[in-house]
């Protein structure tokens, strides 16, 4: 570093590493390389979404292998994101978080019952390092609805940081928002907040490969998965008290390297939550096939499940959330969380036949079942057909696409375009996720903490499910 700097002050950051627990003893090597060739002060930051219940390490450790990665890695924070606060209820963070090291900040959320932060999180931070007084502040993704239902508000996020950076600004040299809320809204934040040195983004995981500088702040993010560590060094000099970004980068993950702490205390929580996961949930008589083009005995058997759960009319769901046929024999909470990994909930929505009838109708052509889905929670390869209950479909494939639907029954009634039906489906298709018209319904009620695997281990239970999901809803005809 060039000697006309008083002092220099590097971060190193990561984001939105969902659990690639094979990433992790790279970076941990890489951060401390790093710390070891810094001649400043150096901080390790996270920006949430760092779990995934996707990865058997997290599920059978409810968060538990990733706390022990932050510690082993030394992160000076973290904050969380989505996947933490909306996959998790708020006891196993409570519990998981219980371990950690460091401090866990976040400004935006709040128990209904107390208005305050839950105990594990810090609303800002202020660090003193050699002198250099960093002042942290965080936020995450307001998905209002979902947190409500789990006893927490989310609030406004960038009203949340105005009122933070206010309020540490005069006492500190530097300012960090560790925002886990997408880079429009990282954009909006310089524009609406002042005070702001550097903004550490996540959540759409984008990657700024250099900081993308708006007047003196500087935007940085590091993608997905671990593939990158973000870099990113502010000095002063002896003249100029104000900290500025002299350099930034994304450090290309180096997987020749390891950290043998972190890869060791990975294996040994791998083989804890294999343990766990083999608790049996129920036991099939019988083998469930599943097709993504078509419909399949495990994709009624599916719908059966939210629609049970649910109360509703009718259920429609999509195969693609299933990775592979059910078995013949025990079913384990292991084998329900291979085969249906998604942290996807169900929910009812009040939504019109026509509705209905439009996304079946797109469920009978290849560029919906084909299609790729990525993000909202969705872990599957593609969108796949729908699966449904409580209705039966008579169509012809020889009509024209959008035209092949003949009847739709219901109770013994034909479904009317024009009737509004409480239909049990999944929470990714109001958010306008493959078959749109799913998110034309009114008055959604979300179905929080349970995912769709553990529906499907409830529906296991009950007798004659598995006998129902072998018969057909979608009846072909030729007329």
């Amino acid at each position: 570093m060039e000697s006309t700097y008083e002092q220099t002050l590097t971060i190193l950051h990561t984001n939105d590493i969902h659990s690639r627990f094979g990433s992790m003893p790279s970076l941990a090597a890489m951060a401390a390389e790093q710390k070891r060739a810094c001649e400043g002060v150096m901080l390790l930051l996270d920006i949430g979404d760092h779990m995934d219940r996707m990865a058997s390490e997290t599920e059978g450790t409810f968060g538990g292998a990733n706390v022990d990665v932050i510690n082993l890695t030394g992160y000076d924070a973290v904050t969380i994101g989505n996947n933490e606060g909306l996959t998790f209820t708020p006891e196993m963070l409570e519990q998981a978080y219980a371990g950690i090291q460091c401090p866990v900040v976040c400004g935006n959320i709040r128990e209904t019952a107390t208005g305050a932060p839950p105990a594990w999180m810090m609303e800002s931070l202020v660090l003193n390092k050699e002198g250099i007084r960093i002042g942290l502040v965080a936020a995450t993704a307001p998905f209002a609805t979902f947190y409500r239902l789990l006893g927490w508000e989310a609030r406004d996020p960038i009203e949340s940081l105005k009122e933070q950076v206010a309020e540490i600004r005069g006492t500190v040299d530097v300012v960090i928002v560790m925002s886990h809320l997408g880079l429009h809204t990282d954009e909006r934040l310089v524009k609406e907040i002042e005070g702001i040195d550097v903004i550490l983004g996540g959540h759409t995981h984008h990657v700024l490969e250099t900081p993308l500088m708006i007047g003196g702040t500087a935007l940085c993010a590091a993608g997905k998965h671990g593939m990158l560590l973000g870099k990113v060094v502010l000095a002063r000099s002896g003249e100029d008290k104000a900290f500025r970004v002299i350099t930034g980068e994304c450090l290309p993950l180096d997987s020749t390297i390891l950290d043998e702490r972190v890869a060791a205390a990975i294996a040994v929580h791998r083989q804890q939550a294999e343990i766990r996961l083999q608790e049996t949930v129920a036991f099939a008589d019988r083998a469930c096939s599943i097709a993504y083009e078509r419909e399949s005995e495990f994709g009624n058997l599916m719908a059966q499940a939210v629609r049970h759960f649910t109360g509703a009319q009718l259920a429609i769901v999509n195969s693609g959330q299933l990775l592979g046929p059910l078995p013949e024999g025990s079913i384990s909470k292991g084998l329900l969380h291979q085969l249906c990994p998604s942290p996807i909930n169900a929910c009812t929505v009040s939504l019109k036949g026509s509705a209905i009838r439009l996304a079946l109708e797109q469920s009978l052509l290849p560029e919906f079942a084909d299609k790729k889905i990525i993000g909202f929670g969705f872990r599957g390869e593609v969108l796949g057909s729908l699966c449904v209950d409580g209705i039966q479909i008579i169509y012809d494939l020889l009509r024209n696409p959008y035209d092949r639907i003949i009847e739709i029954w219901l109770g013994g009634e034909l479904l009317v375009d024009e009737e509004i039906y409480n239909v049990g489906t999944l929470d990714m298709f109001t958010f306008k996720i493959g078959y749109e018209s799913l998110a034309s319904g009114t008055e959604p009620e979300y179905r929080l903490p349970e995912f769709l695997r553990d529906l499907i281990g409830i529906e296991l239970q009950r007798p004659n499910a598995l006998q129902e999901s072998m018969a057909s809803r979608w009846i072909t005809v030729h007329e």
